[in-house]
């Protein structure tokens, strides 16, 4: 009896074996059939503003006389810019440092003095004096440009502007390089930003070499006053998307 219930054990666990190693395996879904392009945007700005980085440096054996002669010039580089109009909201002491230096760094040898500098940033509002004031600001003491940045105070909207242009230019290559394999471009299944961003003849932003296929430019002349020597140019504001369609 005990034989017997072995045996129908074992053929039942047979079978249960069996089964399962002939069930079929899930149907796998069939790939889309998709077509994923890159779309990237130009659009040139002229500034509206421009953000211009000073610093002021003075040294001497003595910190004291050092100091002293610093605050003398700063004072001066912040008077000038009240005589030019500028709101004391877009004039900025950024930094301040003091530093003893030495012929010989390594081994401090031959003490040559304390050097203090303080940087100022000012935000000009009329680039139309941009110039005389530079000029001034050197006159007045500053001894270092260490940046001028030309800026848009419309940023944001020019950064859309520059989206919604590429994701054009995604869409247009995608129906380009479709109709050249017979196909035809359905609705998006995805979309990604890949970058944004902006830079000027002096500055950037993010950085990165792009390869537009849409560049448009958003109105303004850019000409300097008919007196001035400086050629204020254009800011690039950048997009790149990444669009995937499904193909009809």
């Amino acid at each position: 009896m005990q034989r017997n219930i072995l045996f129908v054990v074992a053929a039942l666990a047979l079978v249960l074996f069996a089964g399962t190693a002939s069930a079929p395996e899930p149907v796998r879904a069939a790939e889309e059939r998709l077509i994923t392009v890159t779309g990237d945007a130009d659009v040139k700005v002229v500034p509206d503003e421009v953000l211009i980085l000073l610093g002021v440096e003075t040294w001497d054996k003595d910190l004291g006389v050092a100091k002293n002669q610093n605050d003398e010039r700063v004072k001066k580089v912040l008077a000038l810019t009240q005589e030019f109009k500028i709101e004391s909201k877009y004039v900025q002491t950024d930094q301040i440092s003091v530093e003893p230096r030495y012929e010989d760094s390594y081994a401090k040898r031959d003490f040559v003095g304390f050097f203090v500098r303080k940087s100022i940033a000012v935000t000009l509002k009329d680039i139309g004096k941009f110039e005389d004031l530079l000029t001034g600001v050197l006159g007045a003491g500053a001894t270092h440009v260490d940046g001028i940045h030309y800026r848009t105070t419309e940023l944001r909207k020019y950064r859309d502007q520059a989206r919604a242009l590429a994701i054009r230019a995604a869409r247009e290559k995608a129906v380009a390089m479709a109709a050249e394999l017979g196909q035809q471009v359905g609705k998006p299944t995805a979309i990604r930003e890949d970058y944004s961003g902006w830079w000027s003849s002096y500055n950037w932003r993010w950085g990165g070499t792009m390869t537009q296929n849409v560049v448009q430019n958003a109105g303004g002349s850019g000409a300097p006053p008919d007196d001035s020597s400086i050629a204020l140019g254009q800011i690039t504001v950048n997009a790149r998307v990444t669009v995937s369609f499904e193909l009809e």
